[in-house]
């Protein structure tokens, strides 16, 4: 039987393993990111490349089925602005807390950043948009 408390240390445990890896992979070192989206190195590409593998044969083994979605007309220019906010900061918004405990201190300006833009989409899909929040919960 699984309590409470044995889910959060198990996911405690998880969560310290999965930042030490990505840590040592270089995912939250801002200059092996940046070699990255500029085509410098293709190592992480292969990393990530493969991790993307990795879980898609997972997936199929298990049998996870995507839920079919609505693609709604923020759903590009949503990509492109997280993409872009990747390539500028360094990170996806997990990364930031890995550098953030790795003593990377202005990787604070990257979780305010992350904040503040989350508050603007949820005030401008309010007040403009009205689309579909479906599993993201804007």
């Amino acid at each position: 039987m699984r309590t409470r408390g044995a889910v959060l240390v198990a996911n405690i445990i998880t969560g310290l393993a999965l930042g030490f890896v990505v840590t040592n992979i270089g995912f939250g070192d801002y200059t092996e990111l940046n070699r990255m989206f500029t085509f410098q190195d293709p190592r992480m590409l292969y990393a990530f490349a493969g991790a993307v593998a990795i879980i898609v044969v997972i997936f199929t083994v298990v049998g996870v089925r995507r839920t079919p979605g609505r693609i709604h007309g923020g759903v590009i220019p949503g990509a492109v602005l997280f993409g872009t906010g990747w390539a500028i900061s360094g990170g996806c918004p997990a990364i930031p807390i890995i550098q953030v405990a790795s003593g990377y201190l202005p990787a604070l300006i990257t979780i305010a950043g992350v904040m503040v833009g989350m508050w603007l989409c949820r005030w401008a899909n309010a007040r403009f948009f009205q689309l579909d929040r479906g599993s993201c919960g804007l």
